[in-house]
């Protein structure tokens, strides 16, 4: 599939939120498969070409309102993923932290806890990639 003008801007915003070693990372050992590569296609075309480049909302803002979706639907792949976006858009473990916390009244504690959990062992990788 030749890239498009949309998609070769969501491969852009997808390097700015994964930072380009999780990117190179992610493109070497999981979107080589041809059926990844199609799914990748189509996500940086439609997700982060077109969702994440639209006006009205910041990218730090559009990475914490991925967290909470993910935590609220137990979507835990995807948080780590979106734990990293946040991270690399300027948000603190604290923040992060407390943004689920807050979520213990609406969702509930199972929920808030597996995502919890989650974004500790996501700040650990973090840590160690940065030394």
């Amino acid at each position: 599939m030749a890239d498009s003008e949309l998609r070769a801007k969501g491969r852009a915003m997808r390097r700015k939120l994964m930072g380009d070693a999780y990117a190179d990372k992610l493109d070497k050992n999981l979107y080589t498969d041809p059926i990844m590569e199609k799914f990748a296609a189509v996500t940086q075309e439609t997700i982060f070409g077109s969702l994440w480049t639209r006006p009205g909302l910041d990218t730090k803002t559009r990475a914490l309102i991925c967290i909470i979706s993910d935590t609220c639907t137990g979507r835990t792949p995807e948080l780590k993923l979106h734990v990293r976006f946040a991270r690399n858009q300027g948000w603190t473990e604290d923040e992060i932290v407390e943004s689920l916390i807050h979520l213990l009244g609406y969702v509930g504690a199972p929920l808030v806890r597996e995502a919890l959990i989650t974004t500790k062992e996501v700040f650990e990788e973090l840590r160690s990639e940065a030394k």
